[in-house]
């Protein structure tokens, strides 16, 4: 039955086998769903409970929901969380957002009442994030909230592109920390030991220019923070990606050549890498995934699909689980 729902609706067989076992992990799989007024949401939302999934849809009309839930959204602890996060801004940032569906979706996931939230069928990038930054907030203090793009070339092999939509010029400490968390979301998503390229416009040292030095401190901070990782830079994107350029320019690398996972060195390097490689390429890109927040948010394009908002919803619902052993 599985593989008919995924034929036909173009789900990702990678995302659906890495959901599937996910589901030995945990029973709960709720995946909130604050725009379920919209027709691909609940059209997303029925063939996400066939798989398995929990789908919580909020805003939508009884007769469309089907097997899914529709949930009380103004419960005690969610009206609880959202005053105390957000009454530093006032009364009346407070009382918006016990109105917005969005809000009160990153409330839930926040308060435990959910596992993942996906938004942005029908609203802007840009509520999405402010509504994830202020509600769910960051993991930790100090923690750099950023995102990649997994990358599905026609070949059918997975790559993960980070930062390409959240931190414009990232600092040492910023970029080392989107290196390590897009390593951990390449992982957790596909199952892949990372290997991760620090990218710059020099190799092993050929350029000297303060953005290269930038690159060489976050590589050095990130093997000093996470030790068992695979990483080198500074590389170039060919030398990173191919392994004859790799023999020349960075013999001795053990990423060179080898690289599944691409740190670009700012915002628009990276929004400009993701772009040509889906464009030229003719690859698959899921994203923006964030990374860095206290539990999974993910943003969808107001031109996504159904396939798309299934897709982004199983990521979303493996990012919430511990990691199993990534495979070589």
């Amino acid at each position: 039955m599985a593989s008919t729902i995924v034929d036909l609706a173009g789900i990702d067989q990678m995302l659906l086998q890495r959901f599937e076992q996910a589901l030995a992990y945990r029973n709960m799989h709720r995946i909130i769903l604050p725009e379920g007024q919209d027709e691909r949401i609940q059209r997303a939302a029925d063939i996400l409970s066939g798989l398995g999934a929990q789908p919580v849809l909020l805003q939508a009309p009884a007769a469309a929901v089907g097997n899914c839930s529709i949930r009380e959204l103004r419960t005690s602890s969610v009206e609880e969380h959202l005053r105390s996060s957000l009454e530093p801004r006032g009364a009346e940032a407070v009382d918006q957002a016990l109105q917005d569906p969005v809000a009160l979706a990153m409330a839930k996931v926040a308060c435990g009442e959910g596992e993942a939230v996906v938004a942005g069928a029908t609203l802007p990038t840009a509520d999405i994030m402010r509504s994830a930054f202020r509600v769910v907030g960051p993991a930790e203090k100090g923690a750099t909230v950023s995102s990649c793009f997994l990358m599905r070339l026609t070949s059918g092999q997975y790559l993960a592109y980070g930062d390409c939509a959240v931190v414009p010029d990232p600092e040492v400490e910023q970029l080392a920390r989107i290196a390590i968390d897009t390593a951990g979301t390449f992982q957790a998503i596909t199952g892949t030991t990372p290997r991760v390229a620090m990218l710059s416009f020099s190799t092993a040292g050929s350029a000297e220019h303060p953005s290269i030095r930038t690159v060489r401190e976050a590589t050095k901070l990130v093997r000093q923070w996470r030790p068992s990782l695979c990483v080198d830079g500074e590389l170039q994107f060919d030398a990173a990606a191919d392994s004859a350029v790799a023999a020349a320019k960075a013999p001795q690398s053990e990423v060179a050549g080898r690289a599944n996972v691409f740190i670009f060195p700012n915002l628009a390097a990276g929004n400009i890498g993701y772009k040509i490689t889906q464009r030229l390429a003719e690859a698959q890109a899921y994203g923006p995934i964030l990374q860095g927040l206290a539990a999974p948010v993910n943003d969808l394009s107001r031109g996504a699909s159904v396939s798309d908002i299934v897709n982004v919803s199983l990521i979303s619902l493996v990012q919430s689980l511990p990691s199993p052993p990534a495979e070589a």
